[in-house]
C-alpha cells in the first residue's frame, strides 16, 4: 500500500496528467528563455510589474516610454545607441512573452491545484510536495527579475551566475514534477543493485554540471570564442585558456576556459550515458525504455551541441540544444525514478 493509495484512478490520471502538462509548460519556457537570451532580448523590459506587466504597451506614448526607460541601461547605451523605436519592440517581444509565459505556468499550475485540494485530492504527502513546487515557481520569478537586474546597473548583459541559477531551478521544478507524475500515475519501478542507482545518481549530477556550464557559455556568449570541434583553433587545450589571474578564475570567468569545461564535461556525460544504458540492458530490463531515451537524448544532444558551436550559435540549433537539454535531464530522472522507485510507492 502507497502513500498514493486514496487516489481513485480517476483522480490519479487527472493529477498526473496535469503535473506533465505543466512540465511541458516548463519545457517550453526554457525554449522561450533561451530565445530571448540568444536574440538579446532579456534586458528590454526594465521594470517589473507582476500584475500590470500582463498587458503589453498599446499606445504610441506607451511605447515611447518603455523605450526611454530602455535607452536609460548600460546595454542600450554601450551595445545599441542609435536603435529605432521598431527595433526596439523586436526585442521587446520577447522578453514579454517570456514573462507572461510564467505567468500562465503559474496559472496552470495553481488553478487545478486549488481544484483538486477542493475535491479532497490533494493530502499528505503529495500536499508537500505540491506546496514545495509552488514555492518553488515563486521563487523562480523572483530569480529571474534578480537576474535582470545584474544587467541594469553597470554592465550591458546579465551576470552569467545569476543566468545559472535560472536556467537551474528551471530544471529542477521540471525533474521534480515528473518524478511526481510517475508515482501518482503508477510507472512501474523496477529497484535495482545499489551500483547502478548510484551509476544513474553521479550521472544525473555530473549532467547538471553539464547544464550549469552550458548556462555559462550562453551567459559569457563563450561559444563565440572558438567554433571549431573538437579542437580550439587547431589547438586541443586554447592558448589564452589560463590567461586570467588569479588561476582559479579561468573555470569561471574566462571565456575559453569554460567552454573547453562545457564541451569535454558533456562529452564525458555521453560516454557515461551510453555506458549506464548498456548496464542497465544486461541488469534492469524493466529500466530499458527510459534508459533508451536517454541514450537517443544523449545522441541527439552531442549531434546539437556540435552544430550550434560550428553554426556560430545559430539560434534554431541552440534553441534546439536547451530543450534537448532538458529531455535528456528528464530522461535520466526517469530512469533514476524506475531503477530506485519512488520511496511513497514501497
Amino acid at each position: 500500500m502507497n502513500n498514493y493509495s486514496y487516489l481513485s484512478p480517476r483522480a490519479r490520471q487527472w493529477i498526473g496528467y496535469w503535473l506533465l502538462v505543466v512540465a511541458a509548460f516548463v519545457g517550453a519556457m526554457t525554449v522561450i528563455g533561451g530565445v530571448t537570451r540568444l536574440t538579446e532580448s532579456g534586458l528590454s523590459m526594465v521594470e517589473w510589474r507582476p500584475l500590470v506587466g500582463l498587458l503589453p504597451p498599446w499606445t504610441e506614448s506607451e511605447w515611447l516610454r518603455v523605450f526611454d526607460l530602455y535607452r536609460q541601461t548600460p546595454e542600450y547605451q554601450k551595445i545599441n545607441s542609435g536603435m529605432a523605436l521598431e527595433e526596439f519592440k523586436e526585442i521587446f517581444w520577447w522578453e514579454f512573452i517570456h514573462r507572461v509565459w510564467g505567468r500562465l505556468i503559474g496559472l496552470v499550475f495553481a488553478v487545478p491545484l486549488l481544484v483538486f485540494w477542493l475535491k479532497g485530492w490533494i493530502k499528505p504527502p503529495l500536499s508537500r510536495r505540491l506546496l514545495v513546487l509552488l514555492v518553488l515557481g515563486g521563487l523562480q520569478g523572483l530569480i529571474g527579475w534578480w537576474m535582470v537586474k545584474s544587467g541594469l546597473i553597470d554592465r550591458p548583459d546579465v551576470s552569467h551566475y545569476r543566468l545559472a541559477v535560472h536556467l537551474s531551478m528551471a530544471f529542477l521544478i521540471a525533474g521534480l514534477l515528473i518524478w511526481t507524475a510517475l508515482g501518482i500515475l503508477k510507472f512501474r519501478p523496477s529497484p535495482s543493485s545499489k551500483g547502478l542507482i548510484t551509476l544513474a545518481q553521479v550521472l544525473l549530477c555530473w549532467v547538471c554540471l553539464v547544464i550549469v556550464f552550458g548556462a555559462f557559455v550562453a551567459g559569457t556568449n563563450a561559444g563565440m570564442v572558438y567554433t571549431d570541434f573538437p579542437l580550439m583553433n587547431g589547438r586541443f587545450l586554447a592558448e589564452d585558456i589560463w590567461a586570467l589571474d588569479p588561476w582559479w578564475l579561468n573555470p569561471i570567468e574566462n571565456r575559453s576556459t569554460i567552454q573547453f569545461i562545457h564541451r569535454w564535461a558533456a562529452i564525458l556525460a555521453a560516454i557515461a550515458t551510453l555506458y549506464l544504458w548498456l548496464r542497465i540492458r544486461d541488469e534492469a530490463p524493466g529500466a530499458r525504455l527510459p534508459a533508451a531515451f536517454m541514450a537517443v537524448a544523449v545522441a541527439f544532444q552531442v549531434a546539437l551541441g556540435v552544430a550550434t558551436l560550428v553554426s556560430v550559435v545559430w539560434i534554431p540549433l541552440a534553441a534546439s540544444h536547451q530543450l534537448m537539454g532538458l529531455f535528456l535531464f528528464i530522461s535520466i530522472v526517469w530512469t533514476l525514478w524506475t531503477l530506485r522507485g519512488d520511496p511513497s510507492l514501497r
